[in-house]
């Protein structure tokens, strides 16, 4: 019989998840959602999931877990991550839990937990919990205190309703063509509405419901989505936008110049948001100069936090204005949650309102060369690739070099290049992120890394090393 509990780690920087069957699985699902209920003595839990194959019998084991502490379940269904979190306010639920591998391979899958306000949960709780699961400290009720279920969903129609009041009245200066790849996800539901309701010619792709992906890998990354801009060319749209399998994340692409940075996102979303108010912005380890420099000129504050924490942002920081890392965004004033339905709703009324593509919207937002780049490398060997990648960038140091340890190691060179190498906390993977004012000073540093990389793996009789992302000019 496959073990229930067992004293691996199970959240990582996103939650649960891993390979169905092997790391996550309904036996597993339906006593740590239990045993989540018994912890936040959840007596009403809101329940949603992805639409991946698998997300149908764990969410069942969810549901059964949650009823049976006690809770009162209300499933929302199949909808995006972000009408979940909003969900869970609306519906004034204890708890929200989905079932999502986010943009993992469609063999994964795994769960993320909600405070009642929308927030994910924090690694305080999640260390708790773990440790009241793996001591078996569920709580199941007696036969007359079980719970009772229901199911809402209208909730869909609900939040593209607050979405769009609180974006307020679009002033349709122009008319925008928009091009929206939902990865045949969850986000096909929500997203292709809520940019026809702005009054967007909004032209879908991916947008049939599959949880095995045909159309495209669901991680939104340069080297995924680019062999598809000949479509968004040939139908002269001004933006192309991507989600996720869940989403919660969204890529910009330019039909004209491709993938586009997401720092120059983030850049521009702080630049109209501390134009209504003055603030801190919260940003990920992983983001670089563009967005620095955006913040600094329009007066914010920006603070730095590790992946997969920037919601804790708007709890350390009273005057926040806005929460982001690549590909995510929160904005506190609509919910504490990351929402890449509400940044492309954002981006299309900006670009409907100021009568302009998206590469009219970024003429002044700073460029620099960048890398996102991961290295498969088997769990067992992380730590000893994490190290050897670790010491050549701290070899390449000077005495005023800037050294960051929240979130795997970050050097900051004098001449304004950085490099970040961290161990993935949702795959067997190391990312290599950087940037430079030269697109050969950073290619050369990425791929030496690369190379000690692959020479780690040669030893230990591996063969060669297998790479995804993109170094971008």
């Amino acid at each position: 019989m496959r073990r229930l509990v067992s004293s691996k780690k199970l959240f990582g920087t996103a939650g649960v998840r891993g390979r169905y069957l092997r790391e996550v699985s309904p036996e597993v699902f339906l006593y740590l959602s239990a045993t989540i209920a018994t912890y936040f003595k959840a007596r009403r839990s809101v329940v949603g999931g992805d639409g991946r194959l698998t997300t149908p019998v764990l969410k069942s084991s969810v549901v059964t877990g949650l009823l049976a502490s006690g809770s009162e379940v209300i499933d929302v269904g199949l909808v995006p991550l972000p009408v979940l979190a909003w969900s869970t306010r609306f519906l004034r639920g204890d708890l929200g839990i989905y079932v999502t591998a986010s943009h993992n391979p469609p063999q994964d899958n795994g769960l993320k937990a909600f405070y009642g306000n929308g927030m994910e949960i924090l690694e305080e709780d999640e260390l708790k919990i773990e440790e009241l699961y793996v001591g078996r400290g569920w709580v199941l009720a007696d036969w007359d205190a079980t719970g009772s279920y229901a199911s809402a969903a209208h909730v869909v129609s609900e939040y593209i309703e607050e979405l769009l009041s609180r974006l307020g009245p679009v002033d349709k200066g122009g008319r925008v063509r928009v091009l929206i790849d939902t990865a045949n996800g969850a986000a096909s539901l929500v997203t292709p509405k809520v940019l026809t309701e702005l009054g967007a010619q909004v032209i879908t792709l991916n947008s049939n419901i599959d949880g095995r992906f045909p159309g495209r890998h669901p991680e939104p990354r340069p080297d995924v989505l680019e062999p598809l801009l000949p479509i968004a060319r040939e139908l002269r749209v001004d933006a192309f936008l991507a989600h996720d399998g869940d989403g919660d994340r969204l890529a910009v692409l330019s039909p004209a110049k491709g993938f586009i940075k997401q720092d120059r996102i983030i850049a521009l979303l702080a630049k109209e948001m501390l134009s209504v108010r003055g603030g801190t912005v919260v940003v990920s380890i992983d983001v670089g100069n563009a967005v620095r420099d955006v913040v600094e000129e329009a007066g914010g504050k920006l603070a730095i936090t590790k992946l997969g924490a920037t919601h804790t942002g708007m709890l350390k920081y009273p005057d926040v204005v806005m929460t982001a890392e690549p590909w995510k965004f929160i904005d506190p004033g609509w919910g504490p949650w990351v929402d890449g339905v509400y940044q492309a709703a954002m981006l299309t009324k900006l670009m409907i309102e100021r009568k302009s593509s998206i590469d009219e919207l970024l003429k002044e937002i700073p460029d620099y060369p960048q890398a996102r780049v991961s290295v498969e490398v088997p769990k067992e060997l992380k730590e000893e690739v994490y190290e050897c990648l670790t010491t050549k960038l701290l070899e390449w140091r000077t005495p005023d070099s800037e050294i960051l340890t929240i979130d795997g190691l970050r050097v900051n060179y004098v001449d304004r290049s950085w490099l970040l190498v961290r161990k993935s906390g949702t795959e067997p993977k190391i990312r290599i992120y950087g940037e430079s004012l030269t697109y050969d000073d950073l290619k050369n540093k990425v791929n030496t890394l690369i190379t000690e990389a692959s020479k780690v793996l040669k030893k230990h009789g591996l063969g060669e090393v297998r790479i995804d992302g993109k170094i971008i000019p």
